[in-house]
């Protein structure tokens, strides 16, 4: 019923949205007499607004821009390396790159968005490096006969795909991967499997929830696990590919991000119809191009959700060396040689400070030289992994690491 409302919703709001665009393009026209009345650009920007919220949304496009080496610029090759029914593989180089540059596998969180919400941190990486990033397939477009995905799977997509890259490939991973991407290189160094990553970045990663927690941890942590499974898991209709599937819909993920800072939406919203009245479009154009990306949102399978829920954020089998993996305890200490970056950001609203910093304390037995952890000054959640802050300051250090280790 859950996931039946919301497709209705959506149809009716997504028709109000087209006659929006119609009305607004009539206000704009300026063979009409309203396009030279005040109220008629208001009434247009304000259509505009409307029709950009609840406009229909599919998986956004990479659509990298090319980078400027040396004055000159370079377009950025795409294309997809592996097929698996959950994600694919996805490639990003650039043209001459050198030989030598580093190997880098970006793992995208499943959360509720596409991996294109990672577009910024793979167009400043694929600058100097050779990048592959976990494309998440949206779970009501996988049909049930491709069977489950949980923690399990996830972690061995992460050993297959670093097996296909083979040794010295580096990887970097954002948020909620932060867990399933040390267990998998803890899992591969107590294999001795060759293809271990050379380094491990983690930014904003809940590692250990337990240190400062924010909002999402205690949501998290007031209900039990029966209450999520009962109150926000939905059947995927019959018109999808996944129809059957028990999923997380990535529309609850969106609304309850909204809900956290709902005021700043409002206003961020209301700051798009100002710039759209005075004639402000490529700042009105920013606005929309964020919101294109934050406002697509992608189902996760019920069981990886309820599994991160329990062992990430209520249980912390992780940091107290109980997670497992295939059956088997998941051992941090077996990280011996590959080096650990740990990234937070000042104000991260989503993982606090030392939430993933712990993981420098898990592998014990490694060196102090191969641990390193920054803190972003002035930096929210957002800001880690894009735009100006995560450019200029945040890479730069990534890439100095992946380069020393």
């Amino acid at each position: 019923m859950l996931y039946s409302a919301y497709e209705m919703h959506k149809a009716w709001f997504s028709s109000a949205s087209h006659w929006a665009t119609v009305g607004a393009n009539l206000l704009d026209n300026p063979s009409l007499p309203m396009g030279y009345f005040g109220m008629g650009p208001a009434a247009a920007s304000a259509l505009k607004v409307f029709a950009h919220v609840y406009e229909d949304r599919g998986k956004p496009e990479f659509g990298l821009e090319p980078v400027e080496i040396d004055g000159e610029l370079k377009p950025i090759s795409e294309s997809v390396v592996m097929e698996k029914p959950f994600g694919n593989l996805r490639r990003f180089v650039r043209d001459d790159l050198p030989e030598d540059a580093p190997k880098l596998l970006i793992v995208a969180p499943m959360s509720g968005h596409y991996a294109t919400l990672l577009r910024g941190t793979v167009q400043r990486m694929v600058e100097n490096q050779e990048v592959w990033i976990t494309d998440w397939a949206d779970a009501r477009l996988v049909p049930t006969s491709a069977g489950r995905f949980d923690l399990d799977d996830y972690i061995d997509y992460l050993i297959e795909f670093l097996q296909f890259l083979g040794p010295d490939t580096h990887m970097l991973a954002v948020c909620q991967p932060s867990v399933p991407a040390f267990a998998a290189t803890a899992v591969m160094a107590a294999d001795k499997d060759p293809c271990r990553p050379k380094s491990l970045t983690m930014m904003g990663g809940p590692i250990d929830t337990r240190a400062s927690p924010t909002g999402v941890n205690d949501l998290a942590m007031d209900k039990p696990l029966s209450w999520f499974e009962n109150n926000v898991i939905a059947t995927v209709p019959m018109n999808y590919p996944g129809a059957g599937r028990e999923v997380y819909p990535g529309f609850l993920q969106l609304a309850g991000f909204i809900s956290m800072n709902l005021s700043d939406h409002m206003m961020s919203h209301y700051e798009m119809f100002k710039h759209m009245t005075v004639g402000d479009q490529d700042s009105a154009d920013r606005t929309k191009q964020f919101y294109d990306e934050y406002l697509s949102a992608c189902d996760m399978t019920k069981e990886f959700y309820l599994q991160t829920i329990e062992h990430v954020f209520q249980k912390h089998t992780l940091p107290k060396g109980e997670f497992v993996h295939r059956g088997k305890a998941i051992d941090p200490d077996a990280i011996r040689d590959t080096a650990l970056l740990a990234i937070e950001g000042e104000h991260d609203d989503i993982s606090g400070i030392g939430q993933t910093r712990a993981a420098l304390d898990l592998a014990e037995h490694l060196p102090k030289a191969k641990k390193k952890y920054h803190l972003a000054p002035d930096v929210g959640h957002y800001g880690i992994f894009n735009g100006g802050k995560w450019r200029n300051q945040i890479a730069p250090v990534v890439e100095d690491w992946m380069r020393n280790s």
